[in-house]
């Protein structure tokens, strides 16, 4: 918490921040760090200092720590900092890790034991499933299904998110020991080679309630990732355009509303007249209210199911590469870039062109 010395507030101690707001004045802890990371410890001056010592007891650990203490302070002051989606990733991520390595003093852990964690990571889901059996059991209920061996994308992220982790403690002063991950090989990961032709998609979407049919032509035709396509607003439409910022890169896309995207917005926009609720999103229940990603992945597994088809022929998320394919074939590979939000052509190419593979001419 080095940095110049203050010139007001000499009051405060060491590393503590006051910020006006108003009428108010707001404290905080300043972690530093790049980018500065400041903890909010409320507008009460005592209450602000009580806090702050708390904090601070934390911040002057001694070399020799456990994981559960890295685990558990990362969570408290790094993960609220992260996207709402990170956060979520973040939080299931280090229920696996905990599991593995509670108790571990960080002092101890070698980059045997990350590959040890890697190996061990696939039996995980079995282990959990089989808990909430043994207690499903004792309260007179139905067993759930024990899922197969697996987990190793989700390993390979729960070793990144290590990876953070142990450069946050080396900053905290809870270990001065190299980063444990260095040199442990993750999991080939391949990515999903499915494109969606328009025969599979129309028979999903035969299948489908309403609202699934407006998320599904919402998502395909502005070619946007899910979470985007359901937080779709009417005001988000300006000047014969969809406006939005990816949740995921925080790039801002503009989409022209015309031909059948515009066709379908008019539709949408008739149907929730017709509602006693009227909500600003595009996407909405047959009550009138927004649709949520977990009623959209219900209603789509509903849909494939009553449609004959395998999940792994068909995930909505597919429905991003196959607009990204069908734009690359008609406009151009830059025009996929574009509308996806992509920051090169490569990423685009890359992404596209293994789905239905290159459409080439023949030799005469």
């Amino acid at each position: 918490m080095m940095g110049r010395k203050p010139s007001k507030n000499l009051n405060l101690p060491v590393g503590m921040r006051a910020r006006p707001r108003g009428q108010k004045v707001f404290y905080y802890l300043d972690r530093g760090g790049r980018p500065r990371v400041e903890i909010p410890l409320g507008s009460d001056y005592v209450l602000a200092v009580a806090e702050y010592s708390r904090l601070l007891q934390d911040v002057k650990a001694p070399v020799g720590g456990l994981f559960d203490d890295m685990a558990k302070r990362y969570e408290r002051e790094v993960i609220p900092t992260k996207k709402p989606g990170t956060q979520r990733d973040n939080l299931r991520e280090l229920e696996a890790l905990r599991e593995f390595f509670a108790g571990a003093p960080l002092a101890e852990i070698k980059p045997l034991h990350l590959r040890q964690y890697m190996d061990w990571r696939p039996q995980w889901g079995q282990i959990k499933a089989k808990r909430i059996n043994e207690q499903r059991a004792k309260d007179g209920m139905a067993p759930v299904k024990i899922p197969p061996l697996g987990g190793n994308v989700r390993a390979n992220r729960e070793k990144a998110l290590f990876s953070h982790m142990w450069n946050k403690a080396r900053e905290w002063g809870y270990t001065d020991a190299p980063n444990p991950c260095a040199g442990v090989k993750g999991y080939r990961e391949s990515g999903r080679d499915v494109y969606v032709d328009d025969d599979l998609f129309r028979r999903v979407y035969d299948a489908a309630v309403q609202p699934l049919r407006d998320a599904m032509d919402l998502a395909f035709l502005t070619g946007q990732r899910p979470s985007d396509a359901l937080k779709l607003t009417e005001a988000d439409i300006k000047d014969g355009a969809l406006w939005l910022r990816q949740d995921k890169t925080g790039t801002p896309v503009r989409i022209s509303i015309e031909g059948q995207l515009s066709n379908v917005i008019e539709r949408v926009k008739a149907r929730k007249t017709a509602s006693k609720v009227r909500a600003l999103a595009l996407v909405c229940e047959a009550n009138g209210r927004p649709l949520s990603a977990r009623a959209l992945r219900t209603m789509f597994d509903d849909a494939r199911e009553e449609a004959g088809i395998e999940k792994s022929a068909f995930q909505f998320r597919d429905l991003r590469a196959k607009a990204a394919t069908e734009k690359d074939m008609t406009e151009g590979i830059g025009a996929a870039r574009d509308q996806l939000g992509h920051s090169s052509e490569a990423m685009t190419r890359k992404y596209v062109r293994h789905r239905a593979g290159k459409l080439v001419k023949p030799t005469r």
